[in-house]
């Protein structure tokens, strides 16, 4: 939710022009009741302070519980003391939450804003009805009522007001009656009765009465908030769960990748996360995300020590900084500058390091213990599918590459060439081309200069299509000397003019021999030639084997027949 610069200004006058003034008033027309101690007064200062800084969490909801402790206190101190409390309750949430960020800062006045018109408002309206300060409400049902009222009216502003800042500030239309509406409706109902017990106690007992309904209360705050963190872990871990099934499912790299990188970002408060991979004696940079997308491999390399990252890899241990301070002084791993807190761990498999992945946010604090027990587990599983993948990567190349040329072989190919065949019938592709090379007199290039020089020629050959065709097409070995193009969308004229390329770039261009059979000769040029076929479908067939039959038929009869080092497109006369 977005707020605009004007509208946080605003806020800040509000409060400044409001908050001060409104004080001034209070104290000089409503004093606060000074006849008590004063070491009472800070003792409900410090219950207000620490009921304030634990919240209970209901469903991801932070529910802020002062009001029974503000009630004790407006009917016991007066409202001016009620409001200065008010206000440094909202302080010590605000930090608990940890969202005082610089751009979000003005929820601090907004805050103060709203807590001070309702205590000033419902407290103003309750003396004018003749409410008093330190009412016996035990015996004085008139005062009982007023301060019931008190409490009704406290709360109807508090909910006024919310829905006022969410529809004028925010710009969220929500509905009046929703969820927060209902829980703050029951939290009130069930809190406010301890705060007449506490009054009442107080009056009866003093400042014991405090610890009868303070500790009570706040132990229970505790286990919420414990039996919150507990839930939290065990959600975290279903997730990680979760994730690793979804990992190992992804048969690449890249996909894991991604998948982990963006999971990751959903979990915790990330703006900016590194995967750096070990290699050899450096960590590279394989994949970065930042504000959710994924950007860009920058050509960043480090060495052990160097920077955050080094540093993990060098220890192989995880490190948690909860603000710039901490880890300024360490890196040299290009963070960004509004980085704060930082995530850095090891990413092992076999007890040996793979990789570091590192997570930053713009938050202070955003990242604990906990967390980082859910995040090592789930690098586990990161590290596993990185080695299944990769495994898949290469066994699926293994059996698409031709080893010796590394272009695509025959099996591929054929998969290849259905699949655009398909497309084709289905108005997918308009036109596909074909080329058929082979090399002339190959067998007399093995017997004058040995097979591994043969080999050689392949290899340079399969480089120099693969330079020329790009990605422009499809280019795989065929078997032998013979070699395919596939061209998608590409004409028959389009096609000979590429065949046409092809064959004066093996004609005119001499081929480099390492390991010729001729004794004393060391990197031996020699001249090659090689006939072309080309065909084209629909044109000339109306199935992929047709289309292959008719390049070759081509390459057969139009080229090799007629005196070979030439290029022949199919025709059917």
């Amino acid at each position: 939710m977005d707020v605009k610069p004007q509208m946080k200004l605003a806020i800040f006058l509000v409060w400044i022009l409001m908050v001060p003034a409104g004080l001034w008033f209070t104290y000089n027309n409503y004093p606060p009741n000074i006849s008590v101690n004063w070491l009472d007064l800070l003792a409900f200062l410090l219950l207000t302070s620490i009921v304030a800084a634990i919240p209970i969490v209901i469903n991801n909801m932070f529910i802020f519980l002062i009001q029974w402790v503000a009630l004790a206190t407006f009917l016991r101190f007066g409202l001016f003391a009620e409001i200065i409390f008010a206000q440094i309750a909202v302080v010590v949430l605000l930090l608990k939450l940890r969202i005082l960020r610089k751009e979000e800062l003005f929820r601090l006045p907004l805050n103060l804003n709203m807590f001070f018109l309702v205590s000033f408002i419902s407290g103003m309206i309750y003396y004018i009805l003749g409410g008093q300060t330190g009412p016996n409400l035990t015996h004085d049902t008139r005062s009982l009522w007023l301060a019931v009222l008190y409490v009704v009216l406290n709360y109807l502003l508090n909910q006024i007001i919310v829905s006022f800042n969410l529809l004028f500030i925010y710009k969220v239309k929500e509905s009046f009656f929703g969820k927060d509406f209902f829980v703050e409706t029951v939290t009130t109902l069930i809190t406010l009765p301890i705060g007449f017990v506490l009054y009442i106690l107080y009056n009866q007992v003093g400042l014991i009465g405090l610890l009868f309904v303070g500790i009570p209360f706040v132990s229970l705050s505790i286990i919420f908030n414990l039996y919150y963190s507990s839930e939290k872990i065990n959600e975290y871990l279903q997730k990680a769960s979760e994730i690793g099934h979804q990992m190992a499912e992804r048969l690449y790299v890249d996909d894991v990748l991604d998948l982990f990188i963006q999971k990751l970002s959903e979990m915790l408060p990330v703006d900016y996360s590194y995967i750096l991979e070990a290699n050899g004696e450096e960590l590279k940079l394989i994949r970065r995300m930042e504000a959710g997308s994924v950007m860009p491999n920058e050509s960043l390399s480090l060495k052990k020590n160097e920077g955050i990252c080094g540093m993990v890899w060098s220890k192989q241990k995880a490190f948690i900084f909860t603000s710039r301070k901490e880890w300024q002084q360490y890196t040299t791993d290009n963070i960004p500058n509004d980085v704060e807190s930082i995530l850095g761990l090891p990413i092992i498999r076999s007890k040996k390091l793979i990789g570091v992945l590192l997570l930053a946010s713009k938050q202070k604090r955003a990242y604990k213990k906990s967390q980082l027990m859910i995040i090592d587990i789930l690098c586990s599983h990161f590290a596993v599918a990185i080695e299944n993948a990769n495994n898949f990567e290469q066994t699926k190349r293994q059996s698409e590459r031709c080893a010796l040329t590394n272009l695509f072989n025959y099996r591929y190919f054929e998969m290849m060439l259905t699949e655009e065949f398909e497309k084709v019938a289905k108005f997918e592709r308009k036109i596909l081309s074909l080329i058929i090379l082979d090399i002339d007199h190959f067998k007399q290039v093995n017997d004058t200069y040995g097979h591994q020089s043969g080999n050689e020629i392949l290899r340079e050959l399969a480089g120099r299509l693969r330079k020329l065709v790009g990605g422009r097409g499809t280019v795989a070995r065929y078997g032998g000397e013979e070699f395919v193009v596939l061209l998608p969308d590409m004409s028959k004229v389009e096609a000979y003019q590429m065949a046409e390329q092809i064959r004066e770039m093996v004609s005119n261009w001499p081929f480099t021999l390492q390991q010729s059979l001729e004794l004393g000769k060391y990197q031996q040029k020699i001249m090659i030639t090689a006939s072309i076929g080309v065909a084209t479908a629909p044109e000339d067939a109306e199935d992929s084997l047709a289309l292959i039959r008719h390049a070759d038929r081509a390459l057969y009869v139009g080229a090799k027949r007629a005196g070979r080092n030439r290029v022949a497109e199919y025709s059917s006369c």
